[in-house]
This record gives C-alpha cells, sequence and structure tokens, in this order.
C-alpha cells in the first residue's frame, strides 16, 4: 500500500469500529482462553503498552516493525512482537509507555511518531500482562538504535499483512503447552504468533 494513501486516510482508521476480541481471537491459539473481565481483574495484572509504527520504506511503500526479543531466561525469550514494556510510575498514561519503551528498546524519537488511536486490550496469561496497543505512524523510515531488551528489528510491509496467504499455523511447544498447533502470520520468513498475531489481525481487520 502506498505511503500517501495510508496517511490520507488515517481519518477513516480513528473512526471505523474495531473488531475487538473476535478479531483477536481469530488468530489466538485453541487453548488460549477468551479471559472475561472479571478474571482478569482478579489476576491482578501488570499493565503493559505496545506501539504498532507504520511508516513509509525506501520505495514509498507502507511498513511497520516488528522486533525480535533477546533471548533470555524468561517466557517471551527471542519472541517477534512490537516494541512496548511495562508502564512505569512516571508515565502519565500507557501511551506514554509506549513511546517511552519505543525510543528505549529502538530508539525512536517520540516527536517523529504521532499515535492514531488505542486499539483493543490484550491479557497475557503466561506473564500476566495486560497489553495496550496503540496503533501509530512516522512520515519517515525510523533510524533505529536497539538496546539489548532486542536482538534485532525488521520491517513488514502492509500488503504482506493484507495478504491472507500470509496466514498459517505452526505446531509448537510452550512453557505451558507441548505440541500445540497455533495459528500465525508468516512474514519476512519470520513466524508471528501470540498476542503479536493477535494484534495484527484486529488492525488487519480494522485496516481492510
Amino acid at each position: 500500500m502506498d505511503s500517501n494513501y495510508f496517511i490520507n486516510n488515517l481519518h477513516s482508521l480513528k473512526e471505523n469500529k474495531l473488531g475487538g476480541l473476535d478479531s483477536q481471537f481469530r488468530l489466538a491459539p485453541k487453548m488460549r482462553l477468551k479471559y472475561s473481565a472479571e478474571k482478569i481483574t482478579a489476576s491482578n495484572p501488570k499493565k503493559a503498552a505496545v506501539l504498532a509504527l507504520f511508516y513509509p520504506n525506501e520505495n514509498n511503500e507502507t511498513c511497520f516493525l516488528l522486533t525480535q526479543r533477546a533471548r533470555y531466561n524468561g517466557t517471551h525469550s527471542a519472541q517477534i512482537s512490537f516494541p512496548g514494556g511495562k508502564i512505569e510510575a512516571s508515565d502519565k498514561n500507557l501511551a506514554q509507555t509506549a513511546l517511552r519503551e519505543t525510543f528505549e528498546e529502538v530508539g525512536i524519537k517520540q516527536e517523529l511518531i504521532t499515535i492514531v488511536r488505542e486499539i483493543t486490550d490484550v491479557y497475557i496469561p503466561p506473564s500476566n500482562f495486560l497489553a495496550t496497543p496503540f496503533l501509530a505512524y512516522s512520515e519517515q523510515k525510523p533510524l533505529l538504535r536497539i538496546n539489548h531488551e532486542v536482538d534485532h528489528t525488521f520491517d513488514v510491509k502492509l500488503a504482506d499483512l493484507l495478504d491472507d496467504t500470509n496466514i498459517s499455523s505452526i505446531n509448537i511447544t510452550t512453557s505451558y503447552a507441548n505440541k500445540v498447533d497455533v495459528p500465525c502470520f508468516k512474514l519476512n520468513n519470520y513466524i508471528v504468533w501470540g498476542a503479536t498475531a493477535m494484534i495484527l489481525n484486529e488492525i488487519k481487520e480494522l485496516l481492510k
């Protein structure tokens, strides 16, 4: 998708109805439960925010940024994700969390980012986080400077996200399930599943 077309249609993105959990759970593992708001609240989840940042590449095609987490002794080691993390006391709100974490992890200055809208929260049971995603854009391809939390980053063309042939499934073993089939996106030869895939599917349906 041409970047100018994307930017010119941002108003529609702000006004279009979100698909919510229905959109997200089309790309959720079958064993993942739709936790009620009451059960999530009872779990006292840690609050977090992530940023789905869109921008033009060298050919003026709309892309978005994904990261591969560094390997560590934890639940989300080496997973594909958006920039983001938990809220801190100094953050005025969750949008500020998403912007701060993006700067810390990949070095994009906040003044280069325009937040379009907040989308549906995603509860992440293994780490007990409730993550709020924000859809945002930059009018230029950002220069990146990654920190120790990120192994590397990559651009994904929006056209590839919108292409239904890039939806697939894989058999995986996780910290809470053994050899299960999970739906995923195959993007740039990476397997994107779990919370990131759920967020991406809501974005995809919003854009379509």
